[in-house]
């Protein structure tokens, strides 16, 4: 049965329009029946089960979690993949390389063995809530990254604004004249004092102190922003850096932990069929192929743990100091304290960029 498959899919090709609708085929039932006499392999076990600690061991290593049947998703090791060419051009049936496909068929029938409720799964539970956190934690990270960034927007925003008004009363103290008021006549008090001399009144010198004052709070604007930035710098490398990469490790095992079940689960089904030549032969390599995998799932399984104890030291080391930076940025500045301020970069290593390094030089606007 097997020869025809393989035969008949080095053949066929399925013809397909532009927009994907297929063509009128003549070889439906057949294929329909050879795709489901393909399915004729997989586990029949009577409930959902979790082994957790033990691989493969006594009864006593699997807790039952329900009794949910249904009809069992089987497959058989002889997998065909659908590799599909250029949208317009045909889906070609070929045949893949057999320890590859062995190894996506296993995957393939376990997932649907544990999804459908017929098969067992080993759980590490203490290392599954970990990974749970670390999945929350990120989350939420990237909450305060998102919220940081916007900070840092609209606080620019704010600056270059002041340095803007900064630069009009500049302007307009140098351009303003000494006015002669007869303080006799005035009505009534002015709302607000005026810098007087001898009857003179005198603007210049009140825009040069407003001047003064927008470029201090600038000033001391752009330090803020030197400090968030670094706040929103470390904290991105500890997400989108150091976790993702224990997230990559992660996916890893998850994938090793599916395919020492899948090789588990076919050992465990051989060992109860009968014990004839050819069925000690296949023991025999399943049991290989199961230590394989086992290895493999305990060498990630360890990886994973051993990464995560370094994050979470990494991230408590690298939260402390960006917190604590933070903190006492927001608050220097709001506090109109400009020498605290500075001794915070100082503290923290923050180095500010000169004005105008962010924007690109002349030949770049070419």
């Amino acid at each position: 049965m097997a020869d025809s498959i393989m035969s008949k899919a080095a053949t066929m090709e399925i013809p397909i329009n532009s927009n994907g609708d297929t063509g009128t085929l003549t070889e439906d039932d057949s294929l329909e029946q050879d795709l489901q006499q393909v399915m004729v392999s997989g586990p029949n076990l009577n409930e959902t089960s979790i082994v957790s600690g033990g691989y493969g061991g006594p009864a006593g290593g699997i807790i039952p979690t329900s009794s949910i049947k249904g009809p069992a998703v089987r497959f058989n090791p002889e997998y065909l993949d659908r590799r599909r060419g250029p949208a317009s051009g045909p889906v070609s049936l070929q045949p893949v390389d057999w320890p590859i496909t062995q190894t996506r068929t296993q995957c393939t029938k376990q997932m649907f063995s544990e999804k459908f409720g017929r098969g067992s799964r080993t759980v590490d539970l203490e290392l599954e809530a970990q990974i749970d956190v670390l999945r929350d934690t990120k989350s939420k990270y990237e909450s305060i990254l998102r919220l940081a960034t916007a900070l840092i927007t609209h606080f620019q925003n704010m600056v270059q604004t002041q340095q803007a008004l900064g630069d009009t009363f500049t302007d307009l103290s140098q351009k303003s004249p000494e006015l002669q008021v007869c303080w006799t006549d005035a009505p009534a008090p002015l709302p607000y004092q005026l810098s007087m001399s001898n009857g003179n009144v005198s603007l210049q010198d009140e825009f040069g102190y407003n001047a003064e004052t927008q470029k201090l709070l600038c000033k001391n604007g752009e330090a803020l922003l030197g400090a968030i930035n670094f706040f929103v710098s470390s904290v991105n490398t500890l997400v989108n850096k150091t976790m993702e990469d224990t997230l990559l490790t992660i996916k890893l095992y998850e994938n090793a932990r599916l395919e020492f079940d899948a090789y588990r689960s076919d050992l465990e089904e051989l060992s109860l069929g009968p014990r004839d030549a050819a069925a000690t032969v296949r023991i025999e390599m399943a049991q290989q192929d199961y230590h394989v995998h086992r290895e493999k799932y305990e060498r990630l399984r360890s990886d994973v743990t051993i990464k995560l104890k370094f994050l979470e030291e990494n991230k408590v080391k690298v939260m402390h100091k960006q917190l604590l930076l933070f903190h006492n940025a927001i608050s220097a500045y709001f506090a109109g304290n400009q020498q605290q301020l500075e001794q915070t970069l100082i503290q923290f290593n923050v180095k500010l960029k000169p004005p105008g390094s962010d924007k690109p030089s002349w030949l770049e606007e070419q």
